[in-house]
Formats: structure tokens, C-alpha cells, sequence
């Protein structure tokens, strides 16, 4: 097991200097006029003209007949559009004064559930639409990290994670001194690594010596140093219900659940839920205050044509109606090819990808982020 072991971590070092070299970055493609125009909330026709009129910037990339947008063009095009619109929020949609930083957990008992995929490319999505948004990766496999372009292994060896904002020595430092820029405007990472795992080794000790801070208040204390910094936080757990994730747990302010609609996984779900609400009722026996806006249960892996899937999806929306989102994540051979390379499908060249197979996998995860945006709108108190 011992050779098997170090076999293995050979070749996946090797794979991932072969995929992203010790100097090479993580680049966002650009956006054709259709995807930005979706991304901006216009029409086609209508961006066209704002750009024949000077309205807006021009951008610099494309051709004169069509044109490429890259991120930071339409943060610019954003902020243009929001000087002369009536209601800003249309094109600037971040929280205003009084409104609370959502920090959005996913959380599962299962691992292969889509949990950090969906996290990151909803996290992705809403970066695009014009929100400040961090992601936390909490899980000590820091899958979420990888796809956004960090090799743990060999960047987070030492130090740099969620873990030294945890820690309880003296080592422990702010969360502003870990959080890293993506590749992404308007998107931050707070990466995760193997290191998380001393961290479930550590709390037990810290409760019998009743450490002044406890571990369900340390994520909350630290995102308040960052309060100012973000509209969204999302959170990425382990598969596991360990002091990772009750931490993040009693951090949030809502909660996301994916689950693959199959029978196993429901009944995963079953013993996760129902150890979680008796971790949580002994936490608040102990002070921990916590009070979600809302939970919602994902439904991740989606195929349409499956038809137990579909008999599945019915029992869950019929055991927790109005609680398991309308739209699914669907399951995408697109999302599957650009993760061979720890990319994202913002990130992989639309060229090696089937059009229909990507535009459709596009649309779910559009189709998802405006569901959960809609409920980040009502926990702020904003009218339909």
C-alpha cells in the first residue's frame, strides 16, 4: 500500500506540472458578444448599440465585426451602464448598506456528489454577473482549489490555507494574509489543503482545555474581518461531518445541499441530515447562534432521460417541497473535459468541446446561479 501510495502521488505530481507548469497561470477566455450580453443583462441588438452610441467602452479584442469581452471589459461596461440606468442594481448587484454578507455553505456526506464542481462554477458565474465573492475551500482533498488553478501539493505545502486563520497556536493568522486573487475579477480564494486535517485532530483537544474561542465561532470571527470586502462566500466542506464542516456550518448564513438523485445517495443524505441536526442542537446548547436564511437541496449529476433519477427527483421534491431547487445541475461531458485539465468550462477552449454539449451545460449552470440569486435577493429583504 505504502509503494502504491507514493506511485500515485508521483504520477499525479507529475500530471499536474504537466497541465499547469510551475509558471504558467490560469487565463479566463474571452466573451463573444451573445455570452456577454446574457452576462449583462441586455440584448445582443442592444449591446451593439450602446457601443455605436458611446455609451459604454469599447473593448479590444475580436474583430471588427465581432467583438470578445474579456472580464474585466465588462466590469468596466457594468459600472458604465449603472452611471446612467435608474435602478443600478441592475448592472451592480452587490449588496448595499444594511444588507448581509451571504456566506453559502454546500455541504454533502458523499463524496463523487458534484459538491466542489457546482461550488466553483457557481461561484464563477456570479463573479460574472457583477458580485464580490470569496471561496473558501475547506475540504483537505482542496479539489476547488485546483480547478482554480493552485497545485496544493506543492504551493500550499507549508502554509497559506483556511487552516492557519483556524489553527489554535500561536501560529494562527488573519484572514486577510491567506486570501488569494483568481484569475477572476471580483473573485477570491481562500484556499484549502491536507493540512485541514489536523484540524479535526485539534479541536477535541481545544474543547477539553476550553479554549476561549471555540471552534464554531472561528470562521464567523475571521469573515468578519473581510465583511467590507464581499457581496457572497462560498463555502466548500469536506464529505464529511466532521469540525470542518460544523465550523462552516455555524458560519453561514445559508445553506446548499447537493445530492445525486439516486437511492443511496438519498439515504446518505438521510443519515447526514440527521446527524447534523443533533451536532447542531448540542452547539447551540453550548451558545453557538446560528440562523439560515435559507437551505435548499441541489440536485447534482442530473440526467434528464434517466428515468429512476427522475422517479428520485419527484420523492425529494415531494418529501421537502419548495426546498429542492427547480433547476439541476446537469451531468455534462463538458464540465467532465475541462476537468481532466483542472479547468473550468469558463476556462476551457470552446474549440475542443462540442457547441451544443457546452451551450447546454452553460444553461444549467445559468439556470441554477439565477434560482440561488433570486433567493440571495430575498434574504436581503429586495422585492421580486
Amino acid at each position: 500500500m505504502i509503494a502504491d501510495a507514493e506511485d500515485l502521488a508521483n504520477e499525479l505530481s507529475s500530471h499536474i506540472l504537466r497541465n499547469l507548469a510551475p509558471n504558467s497561470e490560469k487565463v479566463l477566455r474571452p466573451f463573444s458578444s451573445a455570452e456577454a450580453a446574457e452576462l449583462l443583462g441586455v440584448s445582443t441588438a442592444n449591446l451593439r448599440k450602446l457601443h455605436h452610441d458611446g455609451k459604454i467602452p469599447e473593448v479590444t479584442g475580436g474583430t471588427t465585426g465581432r467583438k470578445l469581452y474579456t472580464a474585466q471589459e465588462l466590469i468596466e461596461i457594468r459600472e458604465a451602464l449603472a452611471k446612467q440606468a435608474r435602478n443600478p442594481l441592475a448592472y451592480l448587484p452587490g449588496r448595499r448598506e444594511g444588507e448581509q454578507m451571504q456566506v453559502i455553505c454546500a455541504i454533502t456526506f458523499k463524496g463523487g456528489s458534484g459538491k466542489s464542481t457546482s461550488t466553483v462554477h457557481l461561484a464563477q458565474r456570479f463573479a460574472l454577473k457583477g458580485y464580490r465573492v470569496l471561496v473558501i475551500d475547506m475540504d483537505p482533498q482542496a479539489s476547488l482549489s485546483t480547478l482554480m488553478g493552485l497545485r496544493p501539493e506543492i504551493d500550499l505545502y507549508e502554509r497559506g490555507t483556511i487552516y492557519d486563520v483556524l489553527r489554535y497556536d500561536e501560529g494562527r493568522i488573519g484572514m486577510e494574509q491567506v486570501i488569494r486573487p483568481t484569475h477572476f475579477p471580483s473573485l477570491d480564494l481562500c484556499p484549502g489543503g491536507l493540512i485541514l486535517s489536523e484540524y479535526e485532530t485539534e479541536t477535541p483537544t481545544a474543547l477539553r482545555h476550553g479554549d476561549p474561542e471555540p471552534f464554531y465561532t472561528r470562521l464567523r470571527s475571521a469573515l468578519s474581518t473581510v465583511d467590507h470586502r464581499y457581496d457572497l462566500v462560498f463555502v466548500d466542506c469536506p464529505p464529511q461531518l466532521g469540525f470542518l464542516t460544523l465550523t462552516a456550518m455555524t458560519a453561514a448564513t445559508s445553506l446548499v445541499v447537493p445530492v445525486i438523485p439516486n437511492m443511496i445517495d438519498v439515504a446518505s443524505l438521510a443519515q447526514f441530515m440527521t446527524m447534523a441536526s443533533s451536532a447542531l442542537t448540542q452547539i447551540a446548547n453550548a451558545g453557538g447562534e446560528f440562523d439560515y436564511d435559507f437551505m435548499r437541496y441541489l440536485l447534482c449529476r442530473y440526467e434528464p432521460t434517466d428515468g429512476p433519477q427522475t422517479q428520485v427527483s419527484a420523492f425529494l421534491r415531494n418529501i421537502f417541497p419548495g426546498r429542492v431547487m427547480t433547476s439541476p445541475f446537469l451531468k455534462s461531458t463538458a464540465i467532465a473535459d475541462a476537468g481532466l485539465t483542472s479547468d473550468t468550462i469558463y476556462e476551457i477552449d470552446r474549440a475542443q468541446v462540442n457547441r451544443a454539449t457546452l451551450n447546454r451545460a452553460l444553461e444549467s449552470i445559468n439556470l441554477v446561479s439565477a434560482e440561488l440569486e433570486r433567493e440571495l435577493h430575498k434574504a436581503w429583504g429586495r422585492a421580486a
